[in-house]
């Protein structure tokens, strides 16, 4: 279960993406996100050759659904990994059926998505959606969803990467974050329960631009 993160194509298909995550191109973005923290942060910072550390701040804006996208939020405009990963992992976790059609809730995810398709990987993130038959029984339940962000971080394999191998120069500025917290669903009668999460995102923060979310990455050490 616990695999490096991988780098995506572009023009593959759901059957291809899975082989090739699998058996060997876990290792490539590692690299990537290792490179991307150094050039980024080099820019940004001229920081030292050292892990990353996240931004301290308030938590982020998440700005009001537009039309098309039902109760799904738009992506805030933020340019710390840390932040937009804790950001994109509430988007991910909550929903509402009441107000929200299926197609409508991809619509408002794939809001969030890089626009750069070599490294997109629309698949993995969709894949965190219910089918649309699933949708609409859980819609016939007035079931909704609300999420909390306990805490976001580098993982261990994220960081070592960046130890092993600093002078690994890319452009793709994609990091992994990951997330943990809880989600709380309700439907209709009274029901409902809580449980808690945990996700690792691969984010794309290009210098001087807001952040957006890439893949969901294999799970790694923590």
């Amino acid at each position: 279960m616990r695999k490096r993160f991988s780098k995506y194509g572009i023009g593959w298909s759901p059957n291809r993406r899975i082989t090739v995550i699998t058996v060997g191109l876990a290792c490539l973005l590692i690299l990537a996100a290792a490179t991307a923290y150094f050039t980024g942060r080099g820019e940004r910072h001229h920081a030292t050759a050292s892990a990353p550390s996240p931004t301290h701040s308030s938590a982020p804006d998440i700005r009001k659904p537009v039309s098309g996208t039902g109760s799904v939020p738009r992506p805030p405009k933020i340019s710390d990994p840390v932040q937009f990963a804790r950001a994109a992992a509430q988007m991910l976790w909550a929903y509402d059926t009441r107000t929200t059609s299926h197609d409508q809730q991809l619509a408002g995810t794939k809001a969030w998505m890089t626009q750069e398709g070599q490294y997109s990987d629309w698949v993995s993130v969709s894949a965190q959606t219910p089918g649309p038959v699933l949708w609409s029984r859980m819609a016939d339940q007035k079931q909704h969803a609300t999420a909390t962000v306990a805490e976001a971080h580098y993982p261990a394999a994220f960081k070592q990467a960046l130890a092993e191998d600093p002078s690994e120069i890319t452009k793709a500025y994609i990091y992994a974050v990951t997330v943990t917290g809880k989600q709380s669903i309700a439907w209709s009668k009274g029901g409902g329960g809580t449980e808690d999460r945990s996700i690792t995102l691969a984010v794309q923060c290009r210098p001087s631009q807001n952040c957006s979310l890439v893949a969901i990455a294999p799970r790694v050490a923590p």
